[in-house]
């Protein structure tokens, strides 16, 4: 048994580290930052999850997950985004209401609530914020997709989900008009300041850098491309 902060952090190198694939580790003061406390706690805790064989960890330097402490990981993310899905589809919450109420409820231990919860949404695949859910048996498979700053003007795309799941976020996405698995269409690209013209559902809106780096979609004219021809040897 982990007491929930052991899981807090245990998630948190999760999400710093293998569950986007760019680095194996993470620094304390980056993990510290992230979960909102000083550097000297997150050490203090590194230290007990080591001590637990769920880390790999010298101090004050990198950490990065153990077997155990992925599978562990992996588990608490599994139990997150079920809630959250079982939150906005079953109980009418909102996609900006779903992670608070979630974060209280991924530390409850029983796995026969968790299965049946999967097995009642019909074992869904992403949660409300397009993140994808690990399966029971801990797979959790990363589509290649990209934010909406790294499209090309012209293109057309399709939000499929977004980086930033904070309630003040997700609110200016509703008030933009724009939900999930919407079109986007680029417009144009101020390179200065990184602001994008874009249409949404037949509007227009001016959105800044920050934004767009927080909307995660797939290229709709990119798919309809075709494979190119491949050249004949003489």
């Amino acid at each position: 048994m982990l007491s929930t902060t052991e899981e807090n952090y245990l998630k948190a190198l999760l999400q710093l580290t293998m569950e986007d694939g760019l680095k194996p580790e993470a620094g304390t003061n980056e993990l510290a930052t992230h979960l909102g406390v000083k550097p000297a706690t997150a050490n203090d805790m590194l230290k007990k999850l080591r001590e637990k064989k769920l880390i790999h960890y010298e101090k004050y330097g990198k950490s990065s997950l153990t077997t155990q402490g992925r599978k562990l990981a992996i588990d608490v993310v599994r139990k997150h985004r079920l809630w959250e899905t079982f939150l906005y589809e079953k109980l009418g919450f909102s996609w900006d209401e779903v992670h608070e109420v979630a974060e209280q409820l991924e530390h409850i231990q029983s796995q026969k609530l968790i299965d049946s919860i999967d097995r009642l949404l019909h074992y869904p695949t992403y949660d409300p914020h397009g993140d994808v859910i690990p399966t029971a048996s801990g797979e959790m498979k990363m589509p290649y997709r990209k934010t909406l700053l790294e499209e090309e003007v012209g293109h057309t795309c399709k939000m499929v989900g977004v980086k930033d799941n904070s309630a003040t976020f997700l609110r200016y996405v509703d008030q933009l008009g724009l939900s999930m698995h919407n079109h986007i269409r680029i417009l144009a690209h101020q390179p200065y300041d990184n602001i994008l013209e874009i249409e949404v559902n037949g509007k227009k809106a001016s959105v800044g850098q920050r934004f767009a780096e927080n909307i995660i979609i797939v290229c709709d004219d990119c798919e309809r491309k075709p494979a190119p021809k491949k050249r004949r040897k003489n």
